[in-house]
């Protein structure tokens, strides 16, 4: 939720980030006069409210023989404020409908315009060239006998994958490796829900334009979260945090669920694009003024994770109709995949401001004593996908893979992953 403050005095700044998203700009004046009615709503039912406070002294101090004209009043009073009262519900109501879809504050400086209008800010390391046609990643998966598409498809369908043997191990190790760079880092380990909430989800941000996305149990009213970013965003709903020591830092270990309906015939081979997949997410609780920071410091985590595992890769700045409704500044970190001779993103980090904390009530307490809504983070350290690129950027003629020196240590010492004979 923005700024409801933001909202009545400076209206033209959230205008300008409306119409920068592509979003309703409208929704503005909308949410304007929604704001305005509630206050007027609200100020009525106090108003009766005072009046029949006074009243109900001046009918105990009445004489007996006019009390019953008197209570009379009081009656119909207090039908008027239990009216008043419930139309400052409905308007209280309304107005966070409004306000509620409306998104983040685009931060200065994101470029304007749609998916392909982003800004490249750094390109990383070396394309990977061969001396022979490279294989991709699910023809190398298959010699190594390490994804299993066809009995990923016999069992659950279409876009589910086994990983087997070496392929489970290899994502147990970048997982874990990612796991140990985010100890280093202070992050605090958790294994989190999957099945959240309607008003977690909704908390986050996630049930706006792209709520199609996501797994829904309505026997349950429960949602299967598409990243582990949902319950750790949720998991300081409602509380007062103490982060005069600095941020909070959580490391969500999770599988997630996608359902992908918008991307029908996109990257359907392989595990480039599937239903189902890990994840490690880095998650940040900080002062609203630190936010900028952090952001560059979940990115240089990922920077190291993927420096280490020997990938070509370039960083992005996101425009800013490409941005999650949550989100006010994102970074991709894209991996080159030969295959497809082109960047594919690997992982992304983002600065959600105070968006998340006011529609969770997160909140720290300033100098002064009061508290204010903290800003959230979030960035993925470790996921499935990273094998694309790892298996295509590292392999040979043979259809054998090196192992980065880095992740050997996960795989037990192993330097060669060998296709099966």
């Amino acid at each position: 939720m923005i700024d409801p403050q933001l909202l009545r005095e400076n209206p033209d700044v959230i205008r300008k980030s409306q119409e920068v998203r592509g979003a309703p700009v409208e929704l503005v004046d909308e949410a304007i006069a929604a704001d305005a009615a509630r206050r007027t709503a609200i100020s009525g039912f106090e108003t009766l409210r005072a009046e029949q406070n006074v009243f109900g002294k001046t009918v105990a101090k009445a004489p007996k023989d006019e009390k019953k004209a008197l209570v009379a009043q009081a009656q119909q009073l207090a039908a008027s404020v239990k009216s008043a009262q419930q139309a400052a519900n409905e308007a209280e109501v309304e107005f966070h409908r409004i306000v509620g879809a409306l998104e983040n504050i685009v931060l200065d400086g994101v470029p304007a315009g749609g998916e392909d209008d982003f800004i490249t800010i750094k390109e990383v390391g070396e394309r990977p060239t061969f001396d022979f046609e490279p294989r991709d990643h699910l023809e190398l998966g298959e010699l190594l006998d390490a994804i299993d598409m066809t009995r990923g498809a016999k069992v659950s369908g279409a876009r589910f994958a086994f990983l087997k043997g070496i392929g489970a191990r290899l994502e147990l190790a970048i997982m874990n490796m990612g796991l140990d760079r985010a100890l280093e880092g202070g992050f605090i380990p958790l294994i989190t829900p999957t099945l959240v909430k309607p008003e977690i989800m909704s908390g986050t941000g996630f049930l706006g334009a792209h709520s199609e996305e996501i797994y829904y149990l309505p026997a349950d009213d429960l949602y299967l979260t598409g990243t582990s970013e949902v319950a750790l965003a949720g998991y300081h709903a409602d509380e007062i945090l103490d982060i005069s020591d600095g941020p909070i830092r959580y490391a969500g270990w999770s599988t997630c669920y996608r359902r992908e309906a918008g991307s029908g015939g996109k990257d359907t081979r392989g595990i480039i694009r599937v239903h189902q997949f890990n994840k490690l997410e880095m998650f940040s609780y900080v002062d609203p003024a630190d936010a900028a920071a952090e952001h560059e410091r979940l990115l240089a985590f990922q920077e190291g994770m993927l420096q280490s595992l020997g990938l070509n890769y370039r960083v992005i700045d996101t425009a800013a109709g490409d941005l999650g409704s949550s989100a006010a500044r994102k970074f991709d970190v894209e991996a080159w995949v030969p295959t497809q001779n082109a960047y594919r993103e690997l992982t992304s980090t983002s600065n959600c401001t105070t968006y998340q904390a006011r529609r969770l009530d997160i909140r720290h307490r300033t100098e002064s004593g009061k508290t204010t809504p903290v800003a959230t983070l979030n960035g993925t350290l470790a996921t499935t996908r990273w094998i694309v690129a790892l298996l295509e950027t590292h392999q040979q003629a043979d259809g054998s893979v090196l192992v980065p020196e880095a992740l050997r240590p996960y795989l037990g010492g192993l330097t060669v992953l060998e296709p099966k004979k």
